[in-house]
Formats: C-alpha cells, structure tokens, sequence
C-alpha cells in the first residue's frame, strides 16, 4: 500500500490544458467544493463520460508530521485502517468493495494519507458508509497490530532493503534534508518500525483523523447534490475535533554539496542522479515554483535538452531528463538524472550533465524552448482531464500541499504567463552546487 504520490508531474500535465488556448478565464476540472458543518471540506469533479465514480478521503497527516523516534507510523495506520470497525470484520472493507465490482487501495505521503475506490456510480453511498465507519470507528488490538507490523517490515525488506536504487533513494533524501524530517523514508526506519505498537498507532489515529482534517473528493457521474446529501448523512454527524498544528523543522540553508555512492552486486544498470533543494508552490523562494516546471519540461522531455545532449547526440547515456516535486507543504527537490550506456560511466554522465548545465546557467532558456515546452504540456493534457480518476488524485495532493481550489483552476493562466527571463532566473537561483545531493549507484566491482 505505500506509494509515495508525488504528483507533481501529473498536475502540471492536467492544469496546464488551456496554456496554448486563447482564453484567460481557461479552467480545469470546474469542481464544486462546499465545507460542513464539522469541517469536512468536500470537492465533487462532475464527469458523466461513464455511470462510475472515484471516492477519495485525504488526510492532512504524513510521514513528516511523525514524532522522532516513530517513523513509520503514518503509513503503518494506513495498513491498520483495513482491520475493521464493530460493523465491519478485519480484512473485510476490500473484500465488499470487490464483491461490489470494485477496487480499493490507499498510500502514504510525507505530508497526507489518502484512502480510495473506484465502483459504479450506484455503490458510492455503500462507499461513504463503509469510510466514514473507519473515520472514527476503527478497532485495535494486538491481535491485529502486531502481525501487520511484521508485514510493514517485510514490506520494506522487498520493497527497499532488496532493490539497490530505493535504498540510495533513501540515503539520498536523508542527505538532502539535514533537518527538515522529509529526509526520513515514509515507509519508516526498520529499527524504529520495531518499536512500533498499538498505542502509538491509535495515538496517531485519534490526533489527526478527524473531518476537520479531511478532504473528502468524489469525480464522476455524481452532481453536487448527490454527493451533498449523502455526504451529509454519513460524514455530517461525525463531531470535529482539534487537530495540533504541524510542528515541523525548518531547513537550515545549505551550506556544501553532497555525495552519496551505493555499491551493490545487484546493480545491473548504473545510474546518476542529482538533487537540489528548492522551494514548492507555498514555502521557500515561491515565485520560482511556475517557472521550475517549465524548466522540467525543457530538460526533462524526451526532445528536451538533456536527452538530446547526452542520448542523441554524445551517445554516452541511454536515458537522461529532469523532474521537479512542487506538491509539497514544505520545500522541494529538482532532480536530474540520467543512466550511463554500456562501457561509460556515471562519472563521464556527470561531466556531461555539469557542462550542460553550465550552458544553461550562463545563456539561459530561449522563448522558443519555453513556447514547445507550454504547448507540450497542454497536449499531453487532454486525454488525462478525461480519466475519473485524475482530478481527485491532482486536486486531493494541490489540497494537501496547501493550494486553494482557485488556485488549481487558474494554474493554466499562470503557467502561460511564465517568461523565459523568470526560467532562466529560476534555473540560476536553485541549480546550485551547495544545494545538491548527487548520487551514483554501482555495480559491486566498480572502482
């Protein structure tokens, strides 16, 4: 169930649909939100394509909001919401979802949790019923507990422990944040998984699950009356709570670039990557968020600068591109990358890449590479803003992240206006040497 949502990427491709459009009022999903009487703020994404419909409930409380000393335990009560309430048996949620033709699941951020399913457009009020039962029903035991902590372990053993480049993934994120704790892994230190127990998860449980701490979407072949009444009935009568203010640390600005290097006889393909803190839409050097995911596309894409450089033409990678997280409460990472062909090195990638971005930095992005970039995001939009599921997963983390639902609607407008003069500045002020974690991951005999 642990899948890190980092949809950043995906929101840029959906909310940039009307970039290369003439109209400036351009919207994207035109959602209905209202809030309840309890503070449960609802979004409802009309979309008739198709009698089916997605039921979302987010909560604002991730892997960063974990007390030092319990990592882990964010997405360990994400596992523990399937162990049953007094009318619903352990296990038993998905197996009715399924008979019911459809599908459940659920994932752990840093900085939310969210729970989903997908069915046709006439289970949806079973659906509400059976998450707004675990809102605040939910029923722990050792019992249950403690044999699911034995399965998180396994878990990170398959998913972490034995998969090289998610083990310097995490070394990289602790090297990135020296003190900021998105540079703990979400799925949670082993050790400290260990010490994990009952009470630390219903701890959890009742601090942050609560509806004035939710945002609960519904998309699909609903109207916003539908979804009003029955949201209502089944989540109106659940009681607010108070929900402690999240007490994070901030990060100290860098002050030296870093070098993480995973050796290991499993590596098959080496690879090469580089970090730099930056800000996101709502914490660190903002102005910069619109122009870093145009820069994204002007490296990232596989006509961008990046794969032609190194793919196309020095013929010394077989892949290379760019990405940028701007969904995060807190600050950031842009991220190059790139794997080195058979008989190069990730040291020759890292030259390469260093000289490309020197040229960057010194000449800057031309209009025309920002205008391909505008367009190519526009065009990749369209089939996505038909998908049922994509608004509430793209709208549930801009929530999250902290964005208005106005914001989201006007992001088109936004990225448009983006100048290559405000790319280039961004380019210069995050690309920075002290700002960076690079990583090389090995085969064993490497030098």
């Amino acid at each position: 169930m642990l899948r890190c949502l980092r949809l950043a990427s995906a929101l840029v491709v959906v909310l940039a649909a009307a970039v290369a459009g003439p109209s400036a009022s351009a919207q994207v999903f035109r959602p209905t939100t209202f809030t309840l009487a309890n503070g449960l703020q609802v979004v409802v994404v009309e979309n008739h394509r198709a009698p089916i419909v997605t039921h979302m409930v987010w909560y604002r409380a991730g892997a960063a909001d974990e007390a030092p000393g319990k990592s882990g335990i964010a997405h360990f009560l994400e596992h523990l919401m399937f162990k049953g309430t007094a009318d619903v048996p352990p296990g038993e949620m998905s197996k009715i979802v399924a008979r019911n033709g459809g599908r459940d699941n659920a994932f752990t951020s840093w900085d939310y949790t969210g729970y989903f399913q997908s069915v046709a457009r006439d289970r949806l009020e079973l659906m509400m019923r059976l998450e707004a039962d675990r809102m605040t029903g939910l029923i722990l035991t050792d019992a249950v507990v403690l044999p699911e902590r034995d399965v998180i372990l396994e878990e990170r053993r398959q998913v972490v422990d034995n998969v090289p480049s998610a083990r310097l993934r995490e070394q990289l994120g602790a090297a990135m944040f020296v003190n900021h704790p998105y540079g703990r892994p979400i799925i949670g230190w082993e050790h400290e998984i260990r010490g994990l127990t009952r009470d630390d998860a219903i701890v959890w449980y009742r601090t942050w699950y609560a509806p004035n701490n939710a945002v609960l979407i519904v998309a699909g072949d609903v109207t916003a009356d539908e979804v009003r009444g029955l949201a209502e009935r089944y989540y109106g009568p659940i009681p607010a709570r108070p929900v402690p203010a999240r007490l994070r640390p901030a990060e100290p600005p860098p002050q030296a670039a870093r070098r993480v290097v995973l050796k290991d006889e499993r590596v098959r393909q080496p690879s090469w990557t580089r970090s730099f803190l930056a800000p996101s839409q709502k914490s660190g050097e903002t102005e910069h968020a619109y122009p870093l995911q145009i820069l994204a596309d002007i490296l990232g894409s596989q006509s961008g600068r990046l794969y032609r450089a190194l793919v196309v033409d020095k013929q010394i990678a077989v892949s290379a591109g760019a990405a940028y997280d701007d969904d995060a409460v807190d600050l950031s990472s842009f991220l190059l990358y790139a794997s080195p062909r058979q008989g190069r090195t990730t040291d020759e990638v890292e030259r390469a890449m260093e000289a490309e971005i020197a040229t960057l930095l010194r000449d800057g992005v031309s209009d025309q590479e920002v205008e391909r970039a505008k367009t190519r995001m526009a065009a990749s939009s369209v089939l996505a803003r038909d998908a049922v599921g994509t608004a509430p997963r793209v709208i549930g983390a801009a929530l999250m992240g902290g964005l208005t639902i106005e914001e989201i609607e006007a992001w088109p407008q936004r990225i448009a206006a983006v100048t290559p003069a405000q790319v280039t500045a961004a380019a210069r002020a995050v690309l920075q040497e002290p700002r960076s974690v690079t990583g090389h991951l090995l085969t064993k005999e490497a030098p």
